[in-house]
């Protein structure tokens, strides 16, 4: 499902100009996809929110 959501959301969801252009704009997407999208499979809420002291503020 991932590869899947990768090809819709990202490496086709527009035009870019050139593979490096596509790359760039990698970080960004993965980073709200696991921090800010919501998934289906975790009722509604992002992956991130199921990591235990993601933020590393807890010893």
């Amino acid at each position: 499902r991932f590869n899947r959501t990768l090809l819709e959301e990202w490496a086709y969801a527009q035009p870019y100009r050139s593979e490096t252009e596509r790359r760039a704009a990698f970080p960004h997407w993965l980073h709200t996809y696991n921090h800010h999208r919501g998934h289906t499979a975790l009722n509604g809420k992002p992956p991130a929110s199921r990591v235990p002291n993601l933020t590393g503020q807890y010893n």
